[in-house]
């Protein structure tokens, strides 16, 4: 079997939240509870769930812009938190990565220039002004702007323009790993539909790897492979993006798809009836009892493991 081009192994994150009392210990919220993924070399990994259930913070860890509290990951067989700085900032050119708002994360006091440039100056890549341009400029066609873009600003292009030039900056060092951290969600439909169409050009052109981190599941079904779904910290079911979405079998995922808006009125779908939590949620239990219409005792005093289940990975007691 292939060496993935990213591995992570057990991956824990906990933040220590502020002290209520002034003596007492303060408390630990766990973002992560025991990741473990592995992304192959040219595909589209999809990490989905819903809002605060960690999925930035594993994209930060795979960056290594933050330092798991347990656990490792690994890029192409190196262990990116247990080697020397300079080779890390060394290895950095190889995974870059395209954050969600477009605007925000381009500095308005830089030209176009300066902002695609600037992972090159960064990491120390000896170039020339004029080579330095030539490969901005190449690289502003390959995602559709112009070459005479350089020596504007973030401010005199549009949404999906500027989406666009944040691309760019993340294809400069020619990487192998992109990960796109809800990179189309500030967009409107039909320029999100033009940026991933881009995206998986370019990856075809490129052979590149993506993860993408979103909880718009229209986008992660047209563009990934594989899908993660994320509760709680947790990976409650782990699939090819054609089986999941046909047939779910985590009550997550499944609540997660019943609410996508489907403009189709022939397609009706159907809604749990029985809205009540059957059980509290106490320690030891599934993270989804309390939520969970198919939840019984066995779930009350033990939390289930990711299994295989059908040919993917599932972490529940009643999947039927």
């Amino acid at each position: 079997m292939k060496q993935p081009l990213v591995k992570i192994e057990g991956v824990y994150k906990d933040y220590q939240l502020p002290k209520k009392y002034l003596f007492e210990k303060a408390p630990v919220f766990r973002a992560l509870h025991g990741i473990n993924l592995e992304l192959q070399k040219g595909t589209s990994f999809g990490i989905v769930g819903e809002s605060g259930c960690g999925k930035s913070t594993l994209a930060r860890i795979v960056m290594a812009l933050d330092e798991p509290t347990f656990g490792k990951v690994f890029f192409d067989g190196q262990d990116l938190f247990n080697m020397p700085k300079k080779e890390l900032r060394h290895l950095r050119r190889n995974f870059q990565m395209v954050f969600q708002d477009p605007y925000g994360s381009l500095n308005p006091r830089k030209n176009i220039l300066g902002i695609v440039a600037e992972p090159l100056d960064t990491l120390k890549e000896k170039l020339s002004f004029a080579q330095k341009k030539e490969r901005v400029a190449k690289i502003l066609v390959e995602v559709g702007l112009n070459a005479t873009d350089t020596d504007k600003f973030p401010h005199e292009f549009s949404g999906g323009q500027r989406q666009r030039i944040a691309i760019a900056r993340a294809l400069i060092t020619r990487p192998s790993l992109i990960v796109a951290d809800e990179s189309v969600s500030a967009l409107d439909v039909s320029v999100q539909a033009q940026v991933l169409n881009l995206m998986m050009d370019l990856q075809e052109k490129y052979k590149l790897t993506y993860m993408f981190i979103s909880h718009d599941l229209s986008v992660v079904e047209y563009v990934t492979d594989q899908v993660a779904v994320i509760y709680m910290g947790q990976i409650v079911e782990q699939a090819t993006t054609r089986a999941l979405f046909q047939k779910p079998l985590h009550p997550y995922t499944q609540t997660l798809l019943m609410a996508v808006p489907d403009v189709n009125p022939l397609n009706k779908k159907q809604k749990n009836k029985n809205k009540v939590p059957l059980f509290e949620k106490i320690h030891g239990s599934c993270p989804f009892i309390d939520r969970c219409i198919k939840a019984t005792k066995t779930c009350v005093h033990n939390a289930p493991e990711l299994l295989e289940n059908h040919g993917r990975l599932v972490a529940c007691f009643n999947t039927d």
